[in-house]
């Protein structure tokens, strides 16, 4: 891997990304870290279902809320300060305990899913068919709904 130089990103920064009614920022990307990997910060984030990365291991940090993390056959309740990790190929879900509450930063490594949440943004602020995006956008970026 290529030698990435250090950097700082300030707390307000970072791309702002919205879509299905919840705020995203990309703070720190594939350019970043050279491939290495991507953090994003998730407000009031969304459940999300029951599915499986083939290419990026998920980690979830909690900052507000608590959240419920399932990987394989286990769950995991997280609140501030506290993470869960998820490896590619596992099955995996998040809800939160409060609905549409809370705030936290994930991982991904490799580098790169950040995109997967840019398509999604672009394609609702340009008023697309969104189930029909979410199944052309997860099938792109190896993810399988289950």
């Amino acid at each position: 891997m290529k030698q990435i130089p250090g950097f700082k990103l300030e707390a307000d920064g970072g791309e702002r990304l919205h879509f299905s009614d919840a705020e995203f920022i990309v703070k720190v990307s594939a350019d970043s870290t050279g491939g290495a990997f991507t953090v994003i910060e998730e407000f009031d984030p969304l459940d999300t279902p029951l599915h499986v990365h083939k290419n990026e291991d998920e980690l979830w940090y909690a900052l507000e809320g608590e959240h419920i993390i399932r990987v394989g056959d286990e769950e995991f309740q997280i609140g501030p300060g506290e993470f869960a990790f998820g490896p590619r190929g596992v099955p995996h879900s998040q809800r939160r305990v409060v609905p549409r509450t809370g705030r936290f930063l994930v991982l991904f490594s490799p580098a790169g899913f950040e995109r997967f949440f840019r398509e999604l943004a672009e394609a609702e602020s340009a008023g697309a068919s969104m189930p029909e995006v979410y199944v052309r956008v997860s099938e792109k970026y190896g993810i399988t709904w289950l």
